[in-house]
């Protein structure tokens, strides 16, 4: 079987490709940047919506990039064989549709629609598809979320900590790349939209506290009052959104991911290591 990888080197990608090898898959992946690891996977330059290189026949197609994008070339692409499709969205379809802040409504709406783009495009080529939503992904020091804080407190010697009583659930990247592949081998998951959130749900305060505690140099802890946070709601306008969720919960229910792929990702207990890139 080939396998045909969209965002292979993305931080989920990373875990994926050695787990694919391992159980024998060869694999095409489709890069924006040109890459040479792992040294068995088939690199191709190129980028979605946009021309991708000549492709051989898959048998599936794994993407970590924009839905939208990915149904797109879909639309337009030559398929044999009507190949199994698995792609990744995210819990902010659901988090953000009422968020106050403008461009995170936008946010949940363009998730949605690319999830409802990605079924039409699967169905007019017979394929199977399985949309996968993560919580809050880290693990690979490539996340836009908790890595800057990590690495930002780590230069400065100083960790802000957020007073916030709503749940986290934060997924490790490589829990998210083990139910891709039990995806691949479960019927029962085609024509699904499985959430998948960590093992383990924590206040945010507590995650932001345990995220310091891993740090490998100590860091000064600063706390920041409720009261301080809500003068920052409006002093800052990029950062309204997250500050305004820091009481919500934003978890994930994984019922249906451990009856249907039998993923159980692991509890949130980061290392030094996990806030650094891998090669």
């Amino acid at each position: 079987m080939t396998v045909l990888v969209f965002g292979g080197s993305s931080q989920v990608g990373r875990f994926l490709l050695p787990r694919l090898l391992a159980s024998g898959e060869s694999i095409v992946a489709v890069s924006r940047y040109e890459q040479h690891q792992p040294a068995d996977v088939s690199w191709l330059h190129g980028r979605l919506p946009d021309a991708v290189p000549a492709l051989p026949a898959v048998s599936a197609i794994i993407s970590f990039g924009p839905l939208m994008h990915l149904a797109e070339w879909l639309a337009q692409a030559s398929l044999n064989d009507g190949p199994r499709v698995i792609a990744i969205s995210s819990m902010s379809a659901e988090s953000k549709r009422d968020s106050s802040v403008p461009y995170e409504r936008d946010l949940s709406r363009q998730l949605r629609a690319g999830e409802d783009a990605l079924a039409s495009a699967c169905a007019r080529h017979g394929c199977n598809w399985t949309v996968l939503r993560p919580t809050l992904i880290y693990g690979a020091g490539l996340d836009k979320s908790l890595t800057p804080i990590a690495r930002r407190a780590l230069r400065m010697r100083v960790f802000p900590l957020p007073a916030g009583s709503g749940l986290r659930q934060p997924v490790h990247a490589d829990d998210i790349a083990q139910a891709v592949l039990a995806a691949l081998e479960c019927p029962a998951a085609s024509g699904r939209i499985f959430s998948i959130g960590g093992g383990e749900r924590l206040s945010a305060r507590d995650m932001f506290a345990r995220v310091r505690r891993s740090l490998p140099k100590s860091t000064l802890p600063v706390p920041l009052p409720a009261w301080l946070l809500q003068l920052g709601r409006h002093a800052l306008p990029k950062w309204r959104g997250a500050l305004d969720r820091l009481d919500d919960d934003l978890i994930a229910d994984n019922d249906e991911l451990q009856r249907l792929l039998g993923v159980r990702p692991r509890p949130f207990q980061p290392e030094a290591s996990t806030w650094m890139a891998s090669a």
